[in-house]
């Protein structure tokens, strides 16, 4: 009783995330597909740029400046010194 067709072949997709111990319920696999989809749309780049003066607001924070003046030097009066420009 064949009827032309071939069975359907089942493909193997190696899974993104694996659980190794424990078996997880419904409610914390739902957490743990947020937290990824969370952490995949972080790096995606913004739709548009209605953020950008908070943008570069935080760039001016988080940039490296030069130091104002050269680090007290080692030795017995350092401390003396170490708050002088």
């Amino acid at each position: 009783m064949t009827t032309g067709q071939e069975p359907a072949t089942a493909v193997r997709v190696d899974p993104h995330v694996q659980v190794v111990r424990g078996t997880p319920d419904d409610v914390e696999l739902a957490a743990l597909v947020a937290g990824l989809v969370a952490a995949s749309a972080h790096h995606a780049a913004p739709a548009s740029d209605t953020d950008g003066a908070a943008r570069s607001a935080r760039a001016r924070w988080t940039a490296p400046r030069p130091r104002a003046g050269a680090l007290p030097g080692r030795g017995p009066d350092a401390w003396r010194w170490s708050l002088h420009p």
